[in-house]
This record gives structure tokens, C-alpha cells and sequence, in this order.
């Protein structure tokens, strides 16, 4: 069947951790007729947990699409994780989206990562509508945590649907906007529609009144009837809703149980009847002059798609989801990836629920669904028609803040070691995979150890690759503290033409940051001219490695005093050696000393935790920059300090905060080591080289 772009609606599912998201998403594809029954997720059944390390975690890894038609609207619905080492999903579940569907635990209420992810909706000003889960047990509080959400995020709630009973006397949830009651469905069944019970008739009422005022917000015509009368139509609330809920000027919050199956008819009358299509949202390109351009989603103008997210299957290949922008995407049609600048086949499109994929012929403007076997696309590329279309603007991941140093087991596996762990760090753009040269090191990078385990266990359990990981090497600088001057000649005979070259030259300190300064002082034609790039080839290649633990040198001015060439033995090559034995000899003289990288870190916590994580940052040498309240219960502290103790800082925050805490990290500057730890660093770094077979 095909859908026009206004009977499109597109959902994220997320929250925090084992809030029932997974569990959700199975009641409202049963709801909806799509799946015979809905699974538990201890069953490893369910659709959208359908990967071996999901089923074996028993927790969402990726974000799964999956759809649904109600009131012959299309539903398409991403389930997230709910672990922040793979919050790169939710991203580009986000930004497929036109709204969101937030899970809260009706004992906990807004939690860490519900905290985090709700910052993520108001930075893209996206509407949310929250699910507050678990009525069905002991301790649930539906009001206590209205309020929670009220007050943690400043926002206007209004509750669409309110619970009959809590805990063991949980009867079922009330429509609000319908006027209906659902009691909680036998098990294997769906909710049926009956008269609200009476006793529940005044809160009913009570509920209502605060629909009808959030919906006047929408429009200034229904807010003066509504402070005139004191009342709106059903029709006036459907009306203000869709365009206060569309502003994001409203938060709906539902409730009901998902073990039970409660609730899931409301929200789905909600997001059919009320929630945004996406005809009614803009996408950003960028044009020649790299300005953002608003981009309307929508039938007209040629073919124009972007790729949320890349996915790789054993049967299918490498799979593209796409997100319809402007036009219609029809299978068995070349396009363009605007990106990578070169033409693609289109052979079948798919929508999918969860890993089961159904072939279709097109898909509207607006729509979601999965290209196989497309060669050169990637994650956040633009697609379309020609060649004429704008870049959408790619997605914006986190950087990563957790890495190891990877090496196959055996040797002759590691090139197809790096070919996965490349194809990895295309599909999951907070995944990196590079070799560093300074350090000799293939380095893969996530967002916390959980993140990095997952994907070499799947290339061990697929590939039979075993993997060995240790902590990466730190990419360590040296410089200098004062003045010094040496000399070198370098003097070589061999028969025929010699080697001869003579150098003087003199080194500083320059100010941190500033690298590096090449001066040629030398007077009188004592070194021609020409041969003064081989001297800086020369002192460029010394600058590689320190003398002090072969280090990259930086921050050092040299300058060229004198020398003396010989009229047949000189060449290039000579003043080259000769410069660099000279500036390695000058460097010894000059207080060489190591430096470290230290970087900016950002740490958000529950208050709870702020005075351990102050502690441990000052056990870690870092220095606190400042501390804000960014709302929520939350404490964003910014700091610095060295990259070497801050390795294993994933590990460290998730056990201080019970994997409550994030954080973010980025390069600042290069500071001075010494005494022990810079001993250590001295050591460890001869060791490394002894066992590369390093001359240096």
C-alpha cells in the first residue's frame, strides 16, 4: 500500500535505560495487528532485539525500524537504546523523526539519560510526548512524576490520558481527548473501549479542563474563547493540540503499563490524529557558499534523500536507511550520492519490521525505508535524482570518549581486522578506526567499553577473528626549555666524491603552541644557499624524534649560523645529516623535557555524585574550570586534565555514577611533565621501541 506524505508519521522511541521501550514498541505493533503477538524481551523474540548481542544482552543495541498502520496512517517507529554508549543510534533515529515518544519508569521518574536525550529534542526543537510506564506495580506514583517532568524540564504538561488505580489495584488508563476508558486486556488481547467508571468521572474532569487550556496555547483565537468561556470543543482541542504540540510548546504525557499492554490505543490515536506529519517539517542543506538552506520535506521538486543510518546483513549486504527529503524514491532507478559525487543503482526498496524486510515499489516524501546493496554510500550521505541537489547537512555525532589499541591475533588477519573495523566506523559514526603513526598503533575508539566489546565480539563471532586490545599509547611531544648551540660535520670518504658537510646552528624555546621556526643566519657564503633546504630536511627529520624518548619535537626555534661546504664533496644529503646530528646534539644541551596532551573535559552527573567526582578529578591532576546546573537534577562540571588519566575515564564515571554519568572530551594544549611520571613515560617509551626494532 502507499502512502501520500500527510498519512506519514515518523516516531522515536527512547528514554533511559529498562524503562519498557522495547516492550513498548511489541504492544504497539499488536495493537495495530502487525505482529500475532507481542514478545518479551527475555524470550529474545521480540521484533526490534532481534541481533545475537541484543538477544544475548537482553538490552537494544541498535535503533530498529519497524511500521505499523492505524487509521490507515503509516507509523514508522525507531525502538533506541537506552545506554549512552550508543547514543549514536538515537541520533539518527532523532533526526529521521518528526517527534518523539519518551518512556519514564513510573517509580524513578526522569532519569540521566531521559535528562541528556530531552537537552538532544530541545537543541533540535523537536516535539515529545512522554509514556510514564509500570502503573502496574508497587511504589508507581503517575502525579509525583508528572510533576518530576514538569519541574526537571520547565515545561507545560498536560496529561492526555490519566491511570485508573496504581500498583496492585491498577484497573486501565482514560483517554482524556476521547472521554473513554480502557481497562487493562487480558492477556493475548487488545484494549477495548468502555464509559469511564464514575468514581474516576471529577479527575476525568479535572484532566480535561488542563487539555483544553494546553490546546487554547496553540491558537490565539481558541485561547480568548477558552479565557471567555471557559471551555472548547472537541473539535477546538484536537485543533490547538496539533499546533501546540507541532511548536513544541506542549509535552502530552500518557501512561499505562507495557507488560500489560495498557495504554497503547491512546497513543496511537494521537500520533494518527494530532502528532506532525512530516510535510509539516524542514530538513538543512548546505549550498555552494556553505550556508544552511531550509529545505521543505514534500512531494514537489526532484528526488532528494538522506541516509540516517547504515547497516550491514549477512543475506541482504550492506543495508541504507533513507529518509525521503523532497520527491519520490522508486526502485529499479539510478540516483546520485551528492556526497561521494557518483551515480548509484536503486535495485529494491524495503520498509521493514525489525529484520523482516518487505519489498515495495516507491516511497513517498517523508517516508523511511532501506536500499540494499548500495556500494559507496554511508551514513549521513545525501542521495537524489541529479546532480543539482544540495548536501543535507550531516548528522551530528558526539566525538568518541573511550579507546584501545587492536591487533589481530594472528597476523595474517590483521588487513581483514581493519576492513571490518572500518566498515564498523561507517555504519556507527561514533565509532573511529585509524592507525596512529606516532604511536604504531591501530586504534578503535567508542563511546565506552560496552560500546567497544560489542562490535569485536560480533567480528570474533562472525569473522573468527580473535582481537587483542590493550590501552593506547599517548601521543607525547618533546621540547625544550632554554638556549643551546652545536656543531657537526658530517665527513665521509668512500672513494670518488665524499660526503662533507658542516653545520652550526642554535635552538630556543618558542611559546607553547607555536611549533616550530626555521632562521638562516649564516653570512659571508659559508653555506650556499642552496644548500639550506637540505639543512632544514635535516633538522625536520630530527624534529620526528626526540632524544629524550623519540617523541615528535615541537615548539623549538632553530636558527643556521655557519657552516662550511667543500667544492666537490658537498651535496644536499650531507648538510641534511649534518643538521640533524646537529640539532639532536643541540637539543641534549637545551634541557629537553616531555609534554603532555591535556584535554577539556565536560562531565554531567546526578548532584548526588558531584563531591566524588570532584575528588577523583583532583586525583586524576586535572584542574576544575567551572561548575553549572544545567536543570533536571543535574551537575555539568567542566574540566581539565592529562589524556593519560583519563584512558579509562568511561570505566571510572560509569562505576562512580551506577552508569548514571557522561561525558565529553576534546584536545587543549601540551603541558610539561617531570619527575616520576615523566621517568615512567621515558621507559615505557625505550621498551616500545625495543620491541619495534626502533634505531631511534
Amino acid at each position: 500500500m502507499d502512502f501520500t506524505t500527510k498519512q506519514i508519521r515518523n516516531v522515536s522511541i527512547a528514554g533511559h535505560g529498562q524503562t519498557g521501550k522495547t516492550t513498548l514498541m511489541e504492544q504497539l505493533l499488536f495493537a495495530a495487528g502487525s505482529i500475532p503477538r507481542p514478545e518479551p524481551v527475555e524470550s529474545g523474540k521480540t521484533v526490534s532485539d532481534f541481533t545475537p548481542e541484543e538477544i544475548d544482552h537482553k538490552i537494544s543495541i541498535y535503533a530498529s525500524l519497524s511500521h505499523l498502520v492505524w487509521k490507515d496512517i503509516h507509523i514508522n517507529l525507531w525502538d533506541t537504546p537506552g545506554s549512552s554508549d550508543f547514543i549514536g543510534e538515537v541520533i539518527s533515529a532523532f533526526r529521521s523523526s518528526e517527534f518523539a515518544l519518551m518512556l519514564v519508569d513510573g517509580r524513578a521518574g526522569a532519569q540521566i539519560e531521559t535528562i541528556k536525550l530531552w537537552r538532544d529534542l530541545n537543541r533540535r526543537n523537536k516535539p515529545r510526548m512522554v509514556y510514564i510506564n509500570r502503573l502496574e506495580e508497587e511504589r508507581t506514583d503517575f502525579g509525583a512524576v508528572t510533576k518530576d517532568i514538569r519541574e526537571k524540564f520547565s515545561v507545560d504538561v498536560c496529561q492526555a490520558s490519566i491511570p485508573m488505580g496504581k500498583g496492585a489495584a491498577f484497573e486501565g488508563i482514560i483517554d482524556v481527548l476521547k472521554g473513554k476508558a480502557y481497562r487493562v486486556p487480558a492477556a493475548g488481547q487488545t484494549e477495548t473501549e468502555m464509559d469511564i467508571p464514575e468514581k474516576y468521572r471529577s479527575e476525568y474532569e479535572n484532566a480535561l479542563a488542563v487539555l483544553a487550556g494546553a490546546a487554547a496555547e496553540g491558537d490565539d483565537d481558541l485561547l480568548v474563547k477558552f479565557i471567555d468561556e471557559g471551555e472548547l470543543s472537541a473539535e477546538e482541542i484536537i485543533h490547538g493540540l496539533r499546533i501546540a504540540f507541532k511548536n513544541n510548546r506542549i509535552v502530552p504525557v500518557f501512561c499505562g503499563s507495557t507488560i500489560k499492554g495498557s495504554g497503547m490505543q491512546s497513543m496511537l490515536d494521537f500520533m494518527a490524529n494530532i502528532a506532525p506529519d512530516p510535510g509539516e517539517a524542514f530538513e538543512i542543506a548546505v549550498n555552494a557558499e556553505g550556508s544552511d538552506v531550509s529545505v521543505k520535506i514534500g512531494p514537489d521538486g526532484p528526488l532528494s534523500a538522506l541516509t540516517v543510518k547504515t547497516s550491514s546483513d549477512q543475506f541482504s549486504g550492506r543495508l541504507s536507511y533513507l529518509k525521503i527529503i523532497t520527491g519520490t524514491l522508486n526502485a529499479d532507478t539510478e540516483v546520485f550520492n551528492v556526497s561521494e559525487g557518483r551515480k548509484e543503482k536503486i535495485s529494491k526498496l524495503y520498509r521493514c519490521l525489525g529484520k523482516k524486510l518487505e519489498e515495495v515499489r516507491q516511497l513517498a516524501a517523508g517516508d523511511i525505508g532501506i536500499a540494499a546493496k548500495l556500494a559507496a554510500t554511508k551514513t549521513s550521505d545525501t542521495i537524489a535524482g541529479g546532480q543539482d541537489v544540495l548536501s543535507f547537512v550531516r548528522l551530528r555525532h558526539p566525538e568518541p570518549v573511550y579507546s584501545m589499541a587492536v591487533s589481530a591475533k594472528e597476523k595474517r588477519e590483521e588487513d581483514k581486522m581493519g576492513e571490518l573495523l572500518t566498515r564498523a566506523s561507517e555504519e556507527d559514526r561514533t565509532v573511529t578506526f585509524k592507525f596512529n603513526g606516532e604511536t604504531k598503533q591501530n586504534v578503535l575508539s567508542g563511546m565506552g567499553e560496552l560500546h567497544i566489546n560489542i562490535i569485536l565480539n560480533r567480528i570474533k563471532t562472525q569473522n573468527k577473528i580473535d582481537v587483542i586490545t590493550s590501552v593506547p599509547r599517548i601521543a607525547y611531544r618533546e621540547t625544550i626549555q632554554r638556549k643551546a648551540q652545536a656543531e657537526y660535520t658530517h665527513k665521509k670518504q668512500s672513494g670518488g666524491h665524499g660526503q662533507y658537510g658542516r653545520v652550526v646552528l642554535a635552538v630556543e624555546a618558542l611559546p607553547r603552541g607555536e611549533m616550530y621556526s626555521f632562521t638562516n643566519a649564516v653570512f659571508g657564503g659559508a653555506i650556499s644557499k642552496g644548500y639550506i633546504p637540505g639543512i632544514e630536511k635535516g633538522v625536520k627529520e630530527a624534529m620526528e624524534h626526540g632524544v629524550l624518548a623519540g617523541y615528535p619535537v615541537v615548539d623549538v626555534a632553530v636558527t643556521v649560523l655557519d657552516g662550511k661546504e667543500h667544492p666537490v664533496d658537498s651535496s644536499e644529503m650531507a648538510f641534511k645529516i649534518a643538521a640533524r646530528n646537529a640539532f639532536r646534539e643541540a637539543s641534549r644541551q637545551a634541557g629537553p623535557i616531555l609534554l603532555e596532551p591535556v584535554m577539556n573535559i565536560t562531565i554531567w552527573v546526578e548532584s548526588q555524585y558531584l563531591g566524588d567526582i570532584m575528588s577523583d578529578m583532583s586525583s586524576k591532576r586535572g584542574r576544575i574550570l567551572g561548575q553549572s546546573t544545567p536543570g533536571g537534577g543535574i551537575e555539568e562540571i567542566r574540566a581539565q586534565a592529562p589524556q593519560a588519566e583519563l584512558l579509562k575515564y568511561a570505566i571510572d564515571l560509569r562505576s562512580m555514577t551506577s552508569g548514571t554519568g557522561s561525558f565529553e572530551v576534546s584536545f587543549d594544549h601540551y603541558d610539561p611533565i617531570s619527575g616520576k611520571i615523566a621517568d615512567d613515560v621515558i621507559k615505557a617509551a625505550k621498551e616500545f621501541m625495543s620491541v619495534q626494532g626502533s634505531d631511534d
